[in-house]
């Protein structure tokens, strides 16, 4: 894996510079698979296209993963493609994994699903010193590109508890932030509604074994709040529920510690810089 992302760093050193005056536009895949109660995606605003033709360009997420290696998960024997990409009339970046872990829940040890993380590491924007330490390379991905979690359950759940898993760990590390003093009364009062449309967005219906479900977290943009994509239910448009339902999976042990363990390796001698 760490070869791999080496050689995606390669690619970059030989080809920012030409491409530094234009935009990032790439694509992205995902797999055919989609729960019960599908819609189709915007993504002009999400990155950053200009809103009329927001309105008018719709991607369907429908098409096969483009798979030209995988990461097994050791722990659940569910493979991640290296590279994401999706066909659409609006580019979209092309994600590399960074890692894979599983997601483990009770004092049993109950296996819930594995996670991939992503991250659109040629992105001409993204500056990562090699002398950084594997922690402040994973949020400076977070906080410069657009990424992707892909979430594969192990067994047959819903999006309900999913859901369910999502508003409370955002609840507390608002709690944590408040507490802190990283988040004023009135921006936690402002984080409600946000946190309100992500719960409309899941289906009371079954999420079902072995079916992908892609996280996507839109590049930021300083004209707009940053943007987070659950594929094919909706977007939630606020900078910091955006950035910490990423950070959450490597702020402390991790949601998944063998995500965080694998992640930080691999960026231990990576940088564009």
């Amino acid at each position: 894996m760490l070869q791999f992302l080496q050689s995606v760093a390669g690619r970059f050193a030989t080809s920012a510079l030409p491409r530094a005056g234009r935009s990032v536009r790439r694509s992205y895949a995902t797999h055919p698979a989609r729960p019960a109660r599908v819609r189709p995606l915007v993504w002009g605003a999400a990155f950053a296209l200009p809103a009329a033709a927001a309105l008018q360009s719709v991607l369907y997420l429908d098409a096969d993963v483009q798979q030209d290696d995988v990461v097994v998960d050791s722990a659940t024997s569910i493979s991640f493609p290296k590279t994401l990409r999706v066909p659409s009339k609006i580019p979209t970046p092309t994600f590399t994994l960074v890692g894979v872990g599983v997601r483990t829940v009770s004092f049993l040890g109950i296996k819930v699903y594995s996670v991939g993380f992503y991250a659109d590491l040629s992105n001409p924007n993204l500056k990562i010193s090699q002398s950084a330490t594997p922690q402040e390379k994973i949020e400076h991905i977070i906080d410069n590109t657009a990424c992707v979690l892909r979430i594969i359950p192990t067994r047959n759940t819903s999006y309900t508890h999913l859901r369910d898993a999502f508003v409370r760990t955002l609840t507390a590390r608002q709690q944590l932030a408040h507490k802190a003093g990283t988040l004023t009364q009135d921006e936690v009062i402002n984080i409600q509604a946000p946190v309100g449309k992500l719960k409309t967005l899941f289906p009371n219906a079954p999420f079902t074994k072995h079916t992908p479900l892609d996280i996507v977290l839109a590049p930021p943009d300083a004209s707009q709040p940053r943007t987070v994509i659950f594929r094919d239910l909706g977007a939630v448009q606020h900078n910091w529920v955006a950035r910490e339902l990423f950070v959450a999976y490597f702020d402390g042990d991790g949601s998944s510690p063998p995500l965080k363990k694998m992640v930080m390796a691999n960026l231990e001698h990576f940088g564009t810089l």
